[in-house]
């Protein structure tokens, strides 16, 4: 089975030496100091294959070994998750997740109304970097990284999107507020002139100012379309799998560009 970055990022930390942490700088001492006489000069004969930079060959060799360690932990052929296999099997959801992409969306039909919810691997990005930063691990093992969510629904034959922004994490979704624009296009649309024009409009009240029953309403209305504990354990865990995906692509494409 094919290994979260989560669960990659732990076994680094266990299994390298404080050396190889990925992602440290460090101040290199003067390449006078490093390399002297004969090493000197077959470093830079070799370097003049890789660009013009005397780094480079340094540099793919730490690219390599980065990638030959992720590989090894996930290696290519890894058969699917099997988070992922349940959640397609239900045949309710369907994801739409281009390689490459740093967005997510997984969308279906309930009736007259399509909802499409969309989310990005960045947040999965920055708390992973924020926890390295503070030396923090989770130690409950049942927790998962927060990751913001945006949903709109839009029904056939009838003007407008209803949108819904909130946080995913440990099973549940925390809503933030419920917005409806009266123009579908400018409350789907990922256009740079969609954004622009949603911001001059109201986007509604924060959600836990609302009366509460009115919010237990919603709430009943969002499990109603599957949009409950089962959706936001999955949404992180397909965040981290693709999270990881992207990861090893990148890796390969700068090495490859750098030794070109």
């Amino acid at each position: 089975m094919s290994m979260t970055r989560s669960a990659v990022r732990a076994l680094r930390q266990v299994s390298r030496p404080a050396s190889t942490s990925p992602r440290a700088w460090a101040v290199a001492a003067p390449l006078s100091s490093r390399w002297a006489g004969q090493a000197t000069r077959a470093f830079s004969v070799s370097a003049r294959r890789f660009g013009e930079g005397a780094s480079d060959i340094s540099l793919v060799q730490k690219l390599s070994e980065e990638l030959k360690y992720e590989k090894d932990v996930t290696p290519a052929g890894s058969p699917e998750p099997e988070f992922l296999t349940t959640f397609k099997g239900q045949g309710v959801w369907e994801i739409v997740d281009q390689a490459g992409n740093d967005e997510v969306t997984i969308q279906r039909k309930f009736g007259n109304e399509t909802i499409r919810l969309m989310f990005s691997i960045a947040d999965i990005q920055n708390e992973q970097e924020l926890e390295n930063e503070e030396g923090e691990e989770n130690e409950e093992g049942n927790q998962s990284y927060p990751v913001r969510c945006s949903f709109s629904f839009t029904k056939t034959g009838t003007p407008g999107a209803l949108t819904i922004d909130a946080m995913c994490q440990d099973g549940a979704f925390v809503v933030d507020n419920i917005s409806f624009y009266g123009d579908a296009k400018i409350g789907t649309d990922l256009t740079a002139e969609a954004d622009w024009k949603r911001r001059g409009l109201y986007i509604g009240p924060q959600f836990d100012t609302l009366d509460l029953t009115v919010q237990e309403e919603f709430e009943k209305f969002l499990q109603e379309r599957g949009i409950n504990e089962s959706l936001a354990l999955f949404i992180p865990d397909y965040a981290e799998l693709k999270e990881q995906k992207e990861y090893l692509t990148w890796l390969g494409n700068v090495k490859t560009f750098i030794e070109a």
